[in-house]
């Protein structure tokens, strides 16, 4: 299965095609990222001028147009904090 490339919040472009006319805005907002439908990445997105979102795959994304935002994760110096912290949590006697 391939890993999404991009992730909630980025801003792609659509291929031609995909919105009603060919002079609509084809810029749009990843609002989640979907799990994989037959080893294809699934987005929904939301474009500025609407209030619903869509549902795309990632080859409906116009690679040469969208800016790169798939970078690679940037190591850290192991500080960083786990998720969980048991010393939160408080438990009832």
């Amino acid at each position: 299965m391939s890993r999404p490339n991009y992730k909630v919040g980025d801003t792609i472009v659509l291929k031609s095609g995909l919105t009603r006319t060919a002079k609509a805005e084809k810029r749009c907002r990843i609002a989640s990222v979907l799990p994989n439908d037959h080893g294809h990445v699934q987005y929904r997105v939301q474009f500025a001028a609407e209030n619903f979102e869509r549902r795309i795959t990632e080859a409906d994304i116009d690679v040469v147009e969208t800016p790169s935002a798939a970078s690679p994760e940037v190591a850290t110096d192991g500080a960083a904090e786990p998720w969980l912290k048991f010393s939160g949590i408080r438990t009832g006697k």
